[in-house]
């Protein structure tokens, strides 16, 4: 009988391309690379365990100016994976040693995201059963148990103002209200009631007086000021005194619809395991992790050219580099080992070149992909075809106002006609442009859209070019405005 095969879980290659196509026009090739360095990931995941940890990712360099998908393709492919995953900027590190971060922050940062991602999705699978346990709370706010006839002496039994008028008024009996109690079977039948209303919504308005935990010891930061690591290390400790330091309940008068939220605060508090909770984002972190490092092209260069450190360029790449060859990092939840996260860097390049970083930070970006320039074929399709297209968008926002807004096929290409011509002539930025372009071409439409309430806007050629074409071809004019 033949083994059975082993599945592979998660998307196909082709899928994976096709869930991306959904967001990002164009750059096939870039979206087949990081297609197979997912699905790669997957793979790894069924071979034996002695080969397994020798399967390392292969970072990828994109190549390739502003504004043409390259931090979208990589945020949407760790959508896709639900992957924890951390854009940074490569400039806004240092080398060690000076003010500012260093790059052994990305990984802590990763981290936190990674936990407040498994964090999320535990508090989605408890959380039906921790607002059952907060009502069944505010249902005790509202009508105490009675200990004894004799012992009932509160002149209303829900404890809130207005609570004479609630439903089960009406059903006192002569009975009760001369022990100025209730019986444990109309006590059942109202607050049956009572939960049927808070499901309901009808008392989200009522008031309950709630006890609020607060941490007592330190008011405000331990310290008010810091840089980089300083910062991080400061918000670390006063986390940690925090955590010791003795709550303090404080009771507060609160809607039911406020009072809940800090109820069922309380309860996910005490059903979820932090332990696991961390120990899975860690394993999440470092197995599936991805980091986007934006602007690499600008630390790239070697030497200082005489003019003292290049603590920004040359030592930051030196830092980034045992981080991408894989090492281990202490965070606050743990050390992470960086052997497995995977690292997609990119820049523009128009300076400098991919060769003048360091050759060992060269080597460890082993597959490189250069993606184009947006033509204006290319700008009429993002217009139209993705799901978060622009033009639904404007439409979107129009009809809040009841405002109409209809795209002709003509107005489209002149959008993307005016965005190209403009991006030749100036500089370059990618679809970015199409931002500034069409919220020019809507400045007047959004600014009176409460005055056309019930109007239809067509945006023809016509349109496009009474707002655009002036500025369009005077070329200084458009560098300002566009």
């Amino acid at each position: 009988m033949e083994a059975q095969q082993p599945v592979i879980e998660g998307l196909t290659p082709h899928e994976i391309v096709a869930e991306l196509d959904k967001f990002i026009i164009g750059q096939h090739r870039a979206k087949k690379m990081v297609a197979i360095a997912l699905r790669n990931r997957a793979r790894r995941k069924l071979i034996a365990e002695d080969l397994r940890d020798e399967v390392t990712p292969k970072n990828i360099l994109m190549i390739g100016p502003t504004g043409v998908g390259k931090t979208e393709i990589s945020r949407r492919l760790a959508r896709l994976a639900g992957a924890p995953f951390l854009k940074v900027e490569a400039s806004k590190y240092t080398e060690v040693g000076y003010v500012g971060r260093d790059v052994e922050s990305m990984v802590r940062d990763l981290v936190d995201i990674g936990v407040k991602m498994v964090r999320e999705e535990r508090t989605a699978e408890i959380l039906e059963r921790a607002t059952e346990t907060a009502n069944e709370r505010l249902l005790d706010l509202l009508l105490p148990r009675p200990v004894s006839p004799a012992a009932a002496v509160s002149p209303s039994p829900f404890g809130f103002p207005g609570a004479e008028s609630a439903p089960a008024q009406s059903e006192s009996s002569d009975s009760d209200d001369a022990r100025g109690g209730m019986s444990e079977e109309r006590w059942e039948r109202t607050r049956e009631k009572l939960r049927k209303g808070l499901v309901s919504g009808a008392f989200e308005d009522r008031e309950v007086d709630v006890h609020v935990r607060s941490r007592g010891g330190l008011q405000g930061n331990v310290i008010g000021f810091g840089l980089g690591n300083e910062a991080e290390m400061m918000g670390q400790l006063q986390q940690m005194i925090e955590r010791m330091a003795p709550q303090k309940p404080q009771e507060k008068r609160l809607p039911i619809r406020h009072a809940r939220q800090i109820l069922v605060d309380e309860e996910v508090d005490r059903l979820l395991d932090m332990d696991k909770v961390v120990a899975e984002a860690l394993d999440r972190v470092q197995q599936s992790g991805i980091v986007f490092i934006d602007e690499i092209d600008k630390i790239a260069g070697r030497g200082s050219g005489g003019y003292g450190p290049d603590v920004s360029r040359e030592g930051v790449q030196r830092d980034i580099l045992p981080l991408i060859e894989g090492s281990t990092v202490a965070t606050k939840y743990g050390v992470v080992s960086t052997e497995h996260v995977l690292f997609v860097a990119s820049g523009a390049f128009h300076i400098s070149k991919p060769s003048d970083l360091i050759p060992e930070l060269q080597g460890r970006f082993p597959l490189r992909v250069e993606l184009e320039s947006l033509t204006a074929e290319d700008f009429r399709r993002i217009l139209v075809e993705p799901d978060n297209a622009l033009t639904k968008q404007y439409q979107a926002l129009m009809e809040t106002e009841e405002v109409r807004v209809v795209f002709a096929e003509d107005g489209i290409d002149q959008l993307a006609s005016c965005a190209y011509q403009v991006n030749q002539q100036t500089e370059n930025i990618g679809a970015r442009r199409l931002h500034t372009v069409i919220e020019k071409v809507f400045e007047d439409v959004s600014f009176n859209a409460n005055r056309m309430r019930g109007q239809t806007v067509v945006v023809d050629s016509k349109y496009v070019n009474e707002r655009l074409a002036d500025i369009v071809r005077n070329e200084d004019l458009s560098k300002f405005i566009l």
